[in-house]
């Protein structure tokens, strides 16, 4: 089982690949993993927010960890989203892809009764989901989506369970990621949420990112990542600075349409989105391969 020391590095949060019918497309699937294969990548996230995990069903997410599992090396983690509105699905969704070989869960929290979700609510959940379940949990806060930020505080506090290794934190406070690595008396790993933050994170105490960026861009990641452990800030400022408009653009700006339509431009299988979720714009497509091709750019390296 793996402990807070293994969460390092950089994960991509894989988009889930749909046909032209709307089922998984399997072979998209594997046709993205050889190419995420080639690179320096710690690990996946299957069913993270980019992988569009509120709009699958149970079934769905089996296929989609057993897929992932068989196209995922030893050598690198399988993390998978299981965060569901009741602690009840949440445990049954952790143990099922436990059983299937992941190494551990991303937990977001459940948000749908937000004014509710007071600390002492979150700590129950948490702990509830940690106790009864066979691999590690990691936290996931991702306020744009849920409506909740928690607090370096309740970070803490749901951090106080041995089976709690970590945090996906994509609010982007750098003040709150520091005040966390203060407060969390014990081995417990920060993930970066967001591209757009992956140095700063990583100066205030975050040991990775777990970053939508690298389904497009794993190479440019890990080297922004490597240069900062080796201590060349100003190459990793640079770098930073010339990837984050493309990462903005496949997350706040655009959203998961303009991450499949860049995976697309970019050689992988993108494939449509899921409806209530619109496909890219064309119109859009000359503006993002040329954000695309402006960070890129492998004379800038």
């Amino acid at each position: 089982m793996i402990d807070a020391h293994r969460l390092v590095g950089v994960f991509p949060p894989v988009p889930t690949p749909f046909n032209e019918n709307g089922a998984i497309y399997k072979d998209g699937f594997k046709q993205n993993f050889e190419f995420w294969n080639q690179h320096d990548l710690s690990g996946y996230l299957v069913l993270g927010s980019n992988g569009e995990a509120v709009l699958l069903d149970s079934r769905e997410k089996t296929t989609l960890f057993e897929v992932a599992r068989r196209n995922i090396p030893e050598n690198k983690l399988m993390l998978i989203g299981t965060g569901c509105q009741s602690t009840k699905e949440t445990i049954e969704l952790t143990n099922g892809g436990a059983s299937i070989g992941a190494d551990a869960a991303v937990v977001l929290s459940p948000f749908y009764y937000k004014g509710l979700m007071k600390q002492e609510v979150l700590v129950k959940h948490f702990h509830a989901v940690a106790d009864a379940a066979t691999i590690p949990i990691i936290i996931y806060n991702m306020p744009a989506c849920t409506g909740m930020d928690l607090s370096a505080e309740t970070v803490a506090a749901i951090a106080d369970h041995e089976n709690i290794i970590g945090i996906k934190d994509s609010g982007g406070n750098m003040v709150k990621m520091q005040a966390i690595n203060t407060l969390v008396k014990k081995p417990f790993s920060i993930l970066a949420g967001s591209g757009s933050f992956l140095l700063p994170g990583l100066a205030v105490g975050a040991s990775g990112g777990i970053l939508a960026l690298s389904n497009i861009a794993p190479q440019f990641c890990c080297r922004l990542y490597s240069l900062f452990r080796n201590g060349e800030i100003s190459a990793a400022t640079s770098l930073q600075n010339r990837l984050t408009p493309l990462n903005s653009a496949i997350t706040s700006r655009w959203g998961v349409p303009a991450l499949k339509a860049a995976m697309e431009m970019m050689g992988l299988y993108g494939g449509p989105v899921r409806e209530p979720l619109l496909s890219f714009e064309e119109s859009l497509k000359p503006t993002l391969k040329q954000i695309i091709d402006k960070a890129l750019n492998i004379h800038a390296n």
